[in-house]
This record gives C-alpha cells, structure tokens and sequence, in this order.
C-alpha cells in the first residue's frame, strides 16, 4: 500500500466511525502554512489601536505615531488599526492588494500566561477540560480527514500540533540570529565615552542590559523551544516554499524570539528588527509560491498577547488575547476582521490585557471548513465541541 493510498483510508476510518454515514473525505488541493511565534509577540506593536488615546497613555516610550508623513508611523489600515512601520515594503502591500487580514481580539481561554501550557493548548486544540490527549495535534487531526493531504513540519522535533495517528516527516531549520551587540561591541562603544561626562551612563546602561538579559535569557532559550530566529525564517521561507510548491500541502513552522520583556523598542528596536525580518520572510514566501500562491493560506498565531501597559524595563510581560494573521492569494483580506471592542482602561481584560473576543478554535474551525469544505463532523475531528466561526477569510 502506498503513503496515498494509505492516508486515504486513515482518514476514512474516524468517519466511519462517528455515524452510520460515510462522508467522502475532502480534498487538501489547498496548502496551508502554519506559523507559530513563540514567546508571546507583543500584538499592540503590530496592529497599533491608533484610536485609542489610552494606548499613546500606556506606553509613553513604546507607543508607534499614528499614521503621518514619517516613516516611523503606523501605515493604515481603517479607522481604528495601523501596521508596524517596518511591514511597508512586505505585509503591508499584501494587505493594500486584499491578501492579508488581522484578528485582532484572538486568543484561547487558558489563563495561566505560562508559554508551556499555553503553547501546549494550542497545538493540542482540544477542550481546556475533561480528558487531554497530549499526543493528539490539531494539524495531525486536520491532515486525517483530508484526502491525498502531505503534512510536512519545518522543526527541529515533532511539535506537538503534528503529533498524532499519522506518520509526520520533521526537516530542522534552526538558525539562530546573533545579538544585535554583543560583548566585544559594548566594551568599544563604551571606551568611545570614556573621559566624557556620558561615559558612566554607557557603562551602567551596558551593565544593567547584560544582568537583566541573563536574567531572561533562561526563560526565552525555553520559551523559543528550540523554534528558528526570525533571522532564520527569512532565510528559509523561500525553501519552504520550494517543498510546498512540489510536494506538501500542510506546513507547520515556529519562530522564536517574541518574549520582549526588556527594552523591546517601538518603530524601531529589537522588536522592529524581528517584525522585518519576519515581514520580508512572508513577503519571499509568497514570491517563490508565484502561481500556487493562490491556492495558499498562511495563518500567522502566538500563545498569547503582551501586557497592554509598557513595563518599568520599556518591555511587555506576558498578557492574554494577541492578533492572528491571514495571508494568501484567495484571502478575502484587506480588513480587520472579527469581533472587536474599543481599547480603554476599562475594557482590559484583568485591568491589563487584551480580552479574548475571537477564540480560535472557533475562528480556525471556520477557517478550514471554508479552505476545505469540511462538513461538521469532519470539523469535529479537528476541533472537538466547537461551533465554527466563519470570518470570510477565504
């Protein structure tokens, strides 16, 4: 029997035997990549809220400029959501021709704001009660009902949302971007103040940077969970491309480097930088797809959002809803989409986040059955007890 054949008849069988009615298995002729941002990017710098006055209150040094004639300020997107700066010359084109949309309000009901669990939740895609199966992946799930589907992850391990009944190949790409100044750098630069009235400052502010980030360092190494740099996926997106082109139809990447507690940067900065280069990666992704783009949809999600408030080290701890990201050529985009509220002091979740208005097995679930014509039953394998939400998005 032949891997097609033998998909084939995996996923026929959990039809079979959830009614007395055979369902045909859908079709995977759409591919469908998946990019988790691990460490919980901070989504009020992507998608800036430039209608709230209380975002520009909450973040005195962070904040990105409503949309003007700089450079540095936020491209618009409607009324009420702007695009960090450094996405002009990649998303943001995207967006303007109608081949991206962000969700913002997305998230899961876990509140524990622990990267493990939550991460877990989400590549699990199960019930956050009753009975877990920690070797049970929402995208494994989605592969077995779909008929002729080759599901493919770009780790260095198995994550767990391709972890299940079938057999998943695995191909590491982990290369990991250098610090932006490292040790050598710092000691030049401060011996460039030296016997000026701002050397003790450049000192102190290279120290107080070096012991906070050995601090996090710990928790971010951990958090990233061995996930490629933004720096790598640029450099891979067109090789993904490549193998999605010709063989594989379901893709899964993660992409580390998201935990910014500690001088995270607005227009400009390390949160910037890694928004670029995640940026120009999309961008070349969807160049090398060229023709097939159109039958491609990339969703873009992390564990959880950032604090709402800057922190005292011009950083974001860790917070609860976040934005997704929706791209592709069949992408009805162009928008912001989905369920929204106005970002007051008020409307925080906990005094101190942004609620979860979009739950997203709820919004995935729509998303799929629209890709892939999947009937409830079918979407039940996927996400079990979940009334699908259907934002239009393809």
């Amino acid at each position: 029997m032949d891997r097609r054949t033998a998909l084939h008849h995996l996923a026929a069988l959990p039809l079979a035997a959830a009614s007395t009615r055979l369902w045909a298995a859908p079709s995977a002729g759409a591919r469908l990549l998946f990019v988790f941002l691990r460490g919980g990017y901070d989504a009020a710098s992507l998608l800036v809220p430039v209608a709230s006055p209380f975002y520009y209150e909450a973040r005195p040094n962070i904040a990105i400029a409503r949309p003007g004639a700089e450079l540095n300020t936020a491209l618009p997107l409607d009324a009420d959501w702007g695009l960090h700066p450094v996405l002009r010359d990649s998303i943001y084109p995207l967006f303007q021709s109608g081949q991206a949309a962000f969700i913002p309000f997305a998230g899961i009901d876990d509140l524990s704001r622990s990267h493990f669990e939550t991460q877990d939740s989400i590549e699990m895609g199960q019930p956050l009660t009753g009975k877990r199966d920690y070797r049970s992946g929402f995208l494994n799930r989605l592969a077995g009902v779909l008929q002729g589907a080759h599901p493919i992850a770009f780790t260095d391990q198995l994550p767990l949302a391709m972890q299940g009944g079938l057999q998943v190949p695995n191909t590491a790409l982990r290369n990991l971007a250098k610090p932006a100044i490292d040790a050598r750098q710092a000691r030049i630069i401060a011996a460039m103040y030296e016997g000026t009235p701002l050397a003790r400052n450049v000192s102190e502010g290279f120290a107080v940077r070096d012991d906070v980030m050995r601090d996090m360092a710990g928790e971010m190494e951990a958090a990233n969970r061995n996930a490629i740099s933004a720096k790598g996926f640029e450099l891979e997106a067109r090789r993904i491309a490549r193998l999605m082109k010709d063989k594989y139809t379901l893709g899964f990447v993660d992409v580390g480097g998201w935990d910014t507690h500690v001088g995270q940067g607005g227009a400009t900065g390390y949160l910037a930088s890694r928004f670029d280069e995640l940026g120009r990666g999309l961008s070349g992704f969807a160049q090398e797809m060229g023709a097939d783009w159109r039958q491609t949809v990339v969703v873009v999600v992390s564990e959880f959002g950032r604090t709402f408030r800057e922190n005292g080290n011009r950083g974001t701890d860790h917070g609860h809803g976040t934005a997704y990201w929706v791209l592709g050529g069949a992408v009805h985009g162009g928008r912001v989409a989905g369920e929204q509220t106005a970002l007051t002091a008020r409307t925080l979740f906990q005094n101190r986040d942004y609620p979860v208005l979009n739950e997203y097995r709820a919004v995935l679930g729509g998303l799929f059955a629209r890709l892939y014509g999947l009937n409830g039953a079918q979407l039940s394998q996927v996400f079990s007890g979940v009334a699908p939400r259907d934002l239009s998005l393809v």
